[in-house]
């Protein structure tokens, strides 16, 4: 039987993935009411297992420090590339802005439970198994319908919604404020594997990315537990018809993974993403903000996703509460223009990945000045908004000028 129900809330966060749980916590944190709705139930699998530096912080802050450094994740300390017999390794240690040094790869389905769990022992109600269906605002007040697994209907007002439901995009698609990526779409094919034959040293730990053919790329992210996850990248055509079988045979055309790989075990069926570029036409509105997935993704290229899912979370948090207190807040200029510093310069490195220049560096025969690496390093690493580093403020010259300069030597 159906039935109706009505709940209340300061800040209604959709999605309990990591951009979710962060806001959550912030505003918990800040005395606000919260209720996080996410459709499915946990432990469940979403890809992105690798974390930024510039996400600890927001980590730490969210009080989920500790709780997740109990897990004992695989600790990630930079960023290795490698294309044909050359190698290119990017040290957080070595960055150019002071921040984390180092930060964790993650089983996600684990990493998100352990913060869902905190939440709830903090006493914040998530309710599994609930999707939104409809959401009207009137001024800056809404209305959110969700529906549970029973399909029983429930309506919550709250003064201020979060959307982090990373690619279901609730209120972005709800409010029409899809908008088409300007990036090719493309495909991601990966597995996890049984990695026995993983090497002691570092590279055996190292997330790694592996440049092949036709603007395809490889990613190794190995876990703590002894299972690493191992995916490739490119367009829609290369992976056509492809299976497992085909994905062994990828595996074995990689010299510096073949060995390591052949014949281990698939502990999870190959699975594929397709286009997964996206953007929005605004950040915010009256009574809402995007944040995570929800808001724009681009690439799984220097594994941007979830650092900025969690750190937009994070600000979205902190201006509802500062704006729930009676301040005003300039949501254009200290989010929207906020957020979009941080994916812009993230996207000018993706798109001069894929063009060629910024392999070119990574491989030159020519050592990429220790300064300039560092600089890089940083963008690595998450600090997308240190307008004190020339590739962070000026990221679409600094990229162009440092390609010219590659080839010039080269």
């Amino acid at each position: 039987m159906n039935q109706m129900t009505h709940h209340k809330t300061d800040v209604l966060v959709i999605g309990a993935g990591p951009s979710g749980a962060v806001a959550a916590a912030i505003a918990d944190k800040k005395g606000l009411d919260v209720l996080v709705v996410e459709k499915k139930h946990f432990p469940r699998f979403v890809i992105g297992e690798s974390l930024l530096p510039s996400c600890m912080e927001s980590l730490k802050e969210a009080d989920f420090f500790d709780a997740l450094q109990k897990e004992k994740f695989q600790l990630k300390i930079g960023a290795r590339f490698i294309k044909g017999d050359k190698e290119c390794l990017f040290k957080f240690s070595e960055q150019f802005t002071k921040g984390w040094e180092w930060t964790w790869q993650v089983p996600r389905e684990r990493f998100d439970t352990v913060m869902t769990e905190q939440l709830q022992e903090r006493g914040v109600d998530i309710w599994f198994g609930h999707g939104v269906t409809d959401v009207k605002f009137n001024g800056s007040d809404s209305c959110t319908t969700v529906v549970d697994d029973q399909g029983n209907e429930k309506f919550i007002d709250a003064k201020f919604v979060i959307d982090a439901s990373g690619y279901g995009r609730v209120i972005p698609k709800l409010l029409d404020l899809v908008e088409p990526s300007n990036f090719p779409a493309r495909r991601s094919f990966f597995t996890r594997i049984k990695d026995i034959n993983r090497p002691e040293s570092l590279e055996g730990r190292q997330a790694t990315f592996v440049v092949l053919e036709r603007e395809v790329w490889m990613w190794v992210i190995p876990f703590s537990n002894g299972i690493t996850s191992v995916g490739f990248v490119g367009d829609e055509e290369y992976f056509l018809g492809k299976d497992e079988a085909a994905m062994r045979q990828m595996i074995e055309n990689v010299p510096q993974m073949a060995e390591r790989f052949r014949g281990q075990e698939h502990v999870m069926p190959c699975q594929t993403i397709r286009g997964f570029a996206s953007g929005v036409k605004k950040l915010y509105g009256d009574g809402f903000a995007l944040a995570g997935n929800s808001a724009e993704f681009l690439d799984p290229i220097f594994s941007s996703g979830v650092a900025l899912g969690i750190l937009t979370g994070h600000r979205a948090a902190d201006l509802a509460a500062a704006q729930l207190s009676g301040e005003t807040v300039d949501w254009e200029t200290d989010f929207a223009d906020h957020i979009n510093q941080g994916v812009d310069t993230f996207r000018s490195y993706v798109k001069h990945w894929y063009n060629g220049s910024m392999r070119a560096a990574f491989f030159s025969p020519t050592e990429i000045n220790q300064k300039i690496k560092n600089q890089i390093c940083s963008v690595l690493a998450g600090y997308v908004w240190d307008k004190s580093n020339p590739y962070v403020a000026k990221h679409e010259k600094a990229m162009t000028v440092l390609e010219k300069v590659i080839h010039m030597y080269s």
